[in-house]
């Protein structure tokens, strides 16, 4: 996955006013506490690729 898909996830699935997932009430009418799964998978993913680019890897 690009860096702006994982942006584009990020900006969607926010905190809503309940403490629940917007991204996830919004796309898939799910009540999920935030941060949902598709938060901790993409803020996961941006970490091993500014590591990786860190230390001199490619990803």
């Amino acid at each position: 996955m690009k860096d702006d898909e994982k942006q584009a996830i990020l900006a969607v699935h926010v905190r809503g006013f309940d403490g629940m997932c917007a991204g996830c009430c919004a796309w898939w009418s799910r009540r999920a506490p935030y941060p949902c799964s598709r938060v901790d998978w993409a803020t996961s993913r941006q970490a091993q690729t500014i590591t990786a680019r860190i230390l001199g890897g490619v990803q």
